[in-house]
């Protein structure tokens, strides 16, 4: 009897069956198997080929491919595109014993290819995915904070770079490194990121954060440090039906002798419209900037040990002090104070201090998905908090990571789907059992133990530099000087 499935070649159907199982493994195949942990918090379309033009071609490395390539690269800090292509030399050899390019090009090609705008809609949609992980806050009415922040990073040394993001001004041609300035929109619930605003040394993260002004939703409340205190800020958040609570900034005048009085150092106070606009600011939104603006100022001590300041004044447009009392407030901004550590995570752990990309193009792609990571290892931490029941500021972000590489070298290996929810139940319980210890009296200040190397600084450009013949030669110098 004929096949239906193959009427003109009934014998060949038992031998091309086991080669289609091979080559769809082989397509789906990712390095190890980070698809298998994230992939349901990227939204299908978004890594999918394109009808036509630039990403159609039927390719090996396709956008999806090239996009869990790109992030299993950021999750292991400083591996080179060298190590990305020969892991997957070792995949490519594992299920079809076939020999794979060596070279680097058509990877760093597939990078250059990936869809900026895709990169774009991937960060918001894996911060709504750890959000939803998230437990819900009493503080504030259960109402959403967002956290704003802003820091820089380093780029790599290239004229394209340079003219995009020039080095600091004090620094001779060549002797410096492109600098990019950027501020970040993160969720105070999960510590996902949820917007990214960037800019050369030249613009303020004042100037930024007005990039990011759609991202806040009326009802939601941003929460900021000294630089975000200011008049503009504040006024024209009310005029969007958005909260703001912020450290008071040093410069800003905090009488609390005056004023309305709500409680102890708590007071309601008037602030005057200034006389310049701001540079960042059009005339029209200018004009939309109230002449007045009634704030309230909250002043607490701290009783944490470790802390360097000990008294915090806070100002913000939450100012009933029945709904949000000056216990709240404190206890808010106490946990943004530990949630900061989100820009350490990102620039230390995951090393994002130094992004390496030739060109501003890839440099901002580099950034999101250094974010886009970010956000996959927040949501894993939360999913462990909250099968098991912990605190999620105690999961460990470094260890975090250390466990997802150790347990996705174990998932590649897997047999079933049973195997794979095993290892996965594990990973979300050694997530819970490792916690960071509690350790209120623990001073951390801002200081190195270990020296560097007593190597010379490069203070003019390298064909112009005289290498010093002897490394030692100061500290010989000063020893004979010495000798009676």
């Amino acid at each position: 009897m004929r096949n239906p499935h193959t009427p003109f070649f009934p014998a060949w159907r038992p031998r091309l069956a086991p080669l289609g199982r091979r080559v769809q493994q082989l397509r789906a195949a990712t390095l190890p198997q980070l698809e298998h942990q994230f992939g349901q918090a990227v939204p299908t379309h978004l890594l999918a080929q394109d009808d036509e033009a630039l990403n159609s071609r039927d390719r090996l490395f396709t956008v999806r491919r090239t996009f869990w390539c790109f992030v299993w690269q950021i999750l292991k800090p400083k591996t080179s595109c060298r190590e990305v292509v020969r892991q997957l030399q070792a995949l490519w050899h594992l299920q079809s014993r076939k020999s794979l390019d060596e070279n680097t090009s058509a990877y760093c090609q597939a990078r250059g290819r990936l869809p900026i705008e895709r990169l774009r809609a991937i960060l918001p949609a894996t911060a709504r995915v750890a959000d939803q992980r998230s437990r819900s806050s009493s503080l504030c009415q259960g109402r959403p904070v967002k956290v704003v922040d802003g820091s820089t990073a380093s780029l790599a040394d290239t004229p394209a770079n340079q003219k995009a993001y020039p080095q600091v001004g004090n620094q001779k041609p060549g002797c410096g490194f492109p600098l990019l300035k950027f501020v970040v929109l993160f969720s105070l619930a999960s510590g996902a990121i949820l917007a990214l605003a960037k800019g050369n040394r030249f613009q303020g993260e004042l100037r930024l954060l007005r990039a990011l002004w759609e991202e806040l939703k009326s009802g939601d409340i941003l929460l900021g440090d000294r630089g975000f205190s200011d008049y503009v800020t504040l006024a024209l958040s009310v005029l969007r039906d958005v909260d703001v609570v912020a450290r008071l900034h040093h410069a800003q005048a905090a009488d609390l002798r005056t004023g309305h009085y709500l409680g102890p150092q708590d007071r309601l106070v008037s602030w005057t419209k200034p006389k310049l606009k701001p540079p960042y600011l059009k005339a029209r939104e200018w004009k939309a900037v109230p002449q007045t603006l009634t704030v309230r100022i909250v002043r607490f001590q701290v009783a944490v040990a470790g802390f360097r300041p000990r008294r915090i004044t806070l100002v913000t447009t939450l100012l009933d002090p029945e709904l949000y009392p000056k216990e709240e407030l404190a206890a808010l901004y106490l946990r943004r104070w530990r949630l900061e550590l989100c820009l350490r995570d990102l620039k230390t752990t995951l090393g994002m201090e130094q992004l390496r990309c030739q060109s501003p193009q890839m440099v901002e792609k580099e950034l999101l998905v250094y974010l886009i990571a970010h956000n996959f290892i927040r949501w894993l931490m939360q999913e462990a908090a909250t099968e098991h029941q912990v605190e999620f500021e105690r999961i460990s972000f470094k260890g975090t990571v250390d466990a997802l590489r150790q347990f996705s070298s174990a998932l590649a290996q897997a047999r079933n789907r049973q195997q794979r929810r095993a290892l996965r139940a594990g990973l979300l319980q050694a997530l819970a059992r490792d916690l960071v210890p509690e350790r209120p009296g623990r001073r951390e200040p801002r200081a190195v133990k270990r020296r560097p190397k007593p190597y010379a600084l490069l203070n003019r450009p390298r064909t112009k530099y005289v290498d010093i013949p002897h490394r030692n030669k100061y500290y010989l110098l000063a020893k004979y000087r010495k000798t009676p």
